[in-house]
């Protein structure tokens, strides 16, 4: 979960000359639009999971031969959501309905208000690599449920790329990554009522390819001690210590379709650049 300076940071990351993910996708979808909604006869509702700016879907929606379409934006983040619903209303007359919330407490308020049409929920971004398997394929479980046979999922995901490449995507040199990662302990303090001292911290990022996936660290630059107020935690790091923030996972192509399959999505198109891929898949 974002807070407004951790989107505005994570907005900043997208555009960082080393991580190709937002604008190879951008591209994806501007290019297969059109072919998108050709396969998607009779839309009527479209939801995004994870709105951010919202620039991704102007570009999707572009395609939609048909105006009579409704636009849910779903996210955790006020300040997105209302990037988002700008950038919409900016292209286009579309009803566009929010919803301030997770993932699935979001698809749960908008599976009643869906009757006749078709529904295309979309989650770019690779944020599916946020998840560990198991969590990535219960996600998917829980798309699926929300939707009917006929409807359909438009998925971004990364793919494995040299190590080399993904680490300066994770640790740039401007070190933008790094301020959005040392960001969780600037929330800490002020949420929490924490006593973090930021800069006795060192944003880490390393390559698991046994694992497949990046993963983010926090860690301390010396011994020292730490006291989270609103959780009665006092913490002792001991040198090179890591926090574990978190894990972004890289797919396979097979990998992908299989975990698809699993529950209960057809591939009907996939669009892939630059180790990035842009599937399309229908609920059977």
């Amino acid at each position: 979960m974002y807070d407004e300076l951790g989107s505005s940071l994570f907005e900043a990351i997208c555009r960082l000359p080393w991580y190709p993910i937002t604008r190879t996708e951008q591209h994806l979808l501007h290019v297969h639009r059109r072919t998108i909604f050709d396969r998607l006869a009779a839309i009527s509702t479209v939801v995004e999971l994870g709105a951010g700016s919202g620039e991704k879907l102007v570009t999707l929606i572009a395609g939609l031969a048909s105006r009579d379409v409704t636009i849910h934006l779903v996210d955790v983040s006020a300040a997105a959501l209302d990037k988002a619903t700008d950038a919409v209303a900016a292209c286009c007359a579309l009803p566009i309905v929010t919803h301030q919330a997770t993932y699935e407490v979001g698809l749960s308020e908008i599976r009643p208000s869906v009757s006749d049409g078709r529904t295309l929920v979309v989650f770019l971004g690779s944020n599916i690599g946020n998840f560990d398997p198991p969590g990535a394929d219960a996600f998917l479980g829980g798309i699926r449920a929300s939707v009917r046979p006929g409807d359909a999922l438009l998925l971004g995901a990364d793919l494995v790329r040299p190590g080399a490449e993904l680490l300066l995507a994770y640790d740039d040199p401007l070190g933008v990554t790094a301020a959005f990662n040392r960001n969780l302990l600037v929330r800490v303090n002020r949420e929490l009522c924490g006593d973090f001292d930021v800069n006795r911290f060192a944003h880490r990022a390393i390559w698991n390819a046994q694992e497949s996936r990046v993963e983010m660290h926090l860690v301390s630059l010396e011994q020292q001690r730490v006291r989270v107020q609103a959780s009665g935690v006092d913490i002792t790091f001991d040198v090179n210590e890591p926090i574990w923030t978190e894990s972004s996972y890289k797919y396979r192509i097979e990998d992908l379709g299989a975990m698809l399959e699993r529950r209960e999505f057809r591939v009907v198109g996939q669009w892939i650049e630059n180790n990035f891929a842009l599937t399309l898949a229908e609920a059977v």
